[in-house]
């Protein structure tokens, strides 16, 4: 689920949204904002950063630009809706067993992106959690809680540009003022939180001008919220069917841009999602608060964090009661119609690290979660977080001489090789003592 999370749920929370913490990095000098040219669009620039193009920096021309299509099937990419997206992917390296990884959310795998580190390391497991210390369910929107570096933050040290445009509030949040140049994402659809991709594709366009960065990462948000609210997605996918084609055409926009500048042929493109997407019909919602409630030992010591396709259980009563509590959540979670698997968090495979609370649900396909409340909690027909969602779109595309052309490769792909792919193709260390994931140039 990737509608923000309201932190005015709770009433001892007085937590700032993250566009009023980025006021307030301008505001205090941390930042300096510069509008770009006729468009108005409102950029800033970590403070004391020479900002013309030619100023600092090392001397390269490789540009490397990751794209990600939020939310995209990968077998969308062969619908027809998408010639552009469909030519780059043909043109490059694809790799057709991609997948995103637990939770399958869009804020971990962001940060998985840009890290290369797994949830147990990163800190930030899911969109949303509960916050032990606030007593809040909250979204993991904060630049504190990603705990290791980025490669925007390696690339930084060796004297190169960065830059993020990146449409959606909590994502602007979470990875805050680690990029040289940052878009300051508006107009804002209300409760969505997010710039619609016109907008966003518009910021790009307008970074690439003023500040050329070595490294731009993007987030196009229209393909998920689309798919979240779309009525039709279990039958004729409206709604999404005409953000996919608005999309991939802001995407055949972006590459004529570059070769237009002569930027293409020095550059290679990472695009992939974070997510797929899956859909289910009003009378197929997952509540577990209900039944874990009418558990003696469960009542009123369990908070439940709603991330559509997965549940994240935690246990708040005493902790010598815990391995009992999680047994106790485990069986009655996977006794529920919809649900796929409960696993104890602490599972090898997961790696989801304590933020992630102490029981994970996942839902089978054509479900979703709704907690605590089973009508009002989630009631968007579009959800991910669980298995069905896992497969993504990757490749890789340019015109730089390292960029593979027309090849497939059968190597498993995951969002965490790309801080990897992105360090390998600047010559930056990529190795397994930085990353978890693999460069796949």
């Amino acid at each position: 689920m990737c509608t923000p999370t309201p932190h005015a749920d709770h009433p001892d929370s007085h937590e700032e949204r993250p566009f009023a913490r980025g006021l307030g990095e301008l505001r205090t000098g941390r930042r300096t904002a510069i509008t770009a040219g006729a468009a108005g669009l409102l950029f800033s620039t970590l403070a004391g950063t020479q900002v013309a193009r030619a100023a600092g920096g090392a001397d390269t021309r490789r540009r490397a630009y990751v794209l990600v299509v939020d939310g995209c099937r990968p077998e969308e990419i062969d619908s027809g809706l998408t010639p552009n997206l469909h030519a780059l992917r043909g043109g490059g390296l694809r790799f057709p067993r991609a997948s995103s990884m637990p939770v399958m959310e869009t804020i971990p795998n962001h940060v998985m992106m840009m890290t290369g580190q797994r949830p147990d390391r990163t800190g930030v497991p899911a969109n949303a959690i509960l916050d032990r210390e606030l007593g809040a369910i909250r979204d993991m929107d904060r630049a504190g809680d990603i705990k290791v570096p980025t490669v925007i933050e390696r690339l930084n040290r060796r004297g190169l540009r960065t830059g993020t445009v990146l449409s959606k509030e909590y994502l602007y949040g979470v990875f805050g003022e680690r990029a040289t140049h940052r878009w300051e994402p508006m107009p804002i659809v209300p409760v969505a939180g997010y710039a619609p991709d016109v907008f966003t594709m518009q910021a790009t366009l307008a970074m690439l001008e003023e500040f050329d960065p070595h490294l731009v990462f993007v987030n196009l948000g229209d393909i998920d919220r689309f798919g979240h609210s779309d009525l039709t997605g279990t039958t004729l996918q409206l709604a999404r069917r005409t953000a996919l084609a608005a999309t991939d055409a802001l995407v055949g926009r972006f590459v004529e841009e570059l070769k237009s500048s002569g930027r293409w042929e020095h550059s290679m493109l990472v695009v992939l999602a974070d997510h797929s997407m899956d859909w289910s019909l009003p009378t197929q919602v997952v509540s577990l608060q209900a039944p874990l409630e009418a558990d003696p030992l469960l009542a009123g010591n369990v908070v439940i964090a709603d991330n559509g396709g997965a549940d994240l259980v935690y246990w708040t009563g005493p902790s010598s009661r815990r391995a009992e509590a999680v047994r106790r959540i485990r069986a009655i979670a996977e006794e529920t119609e919809g649900v796929l698997r409960a696993w104890d968090r602490r599972a090898e495979w997961l790696r989801l690290g304590p933020e992630a609370g102490d029981v994970v649900v996942f839902c089978r396909a054509g479900w979703r979660f709704s907690d605590p409340d089973p009508l009002t909690s989630n009631p968007i027909p579009g959800n991910h977080g669980h298995p069905a969602t896992r497969a993504i779109p990757f490749f890789l595309a340019g015109g730089h001489p390292r960029v593979p052309r027309g090849k497939a490769s059968s190597a498993h792909a995951r969002t965490l090789d790309v801080a990897p792919t992105v360090a390998s193709f600047f010559g930056l260390p990529s190795g397994a003592a930085l990353y978890e994931g693999r460069a796949r140039i």
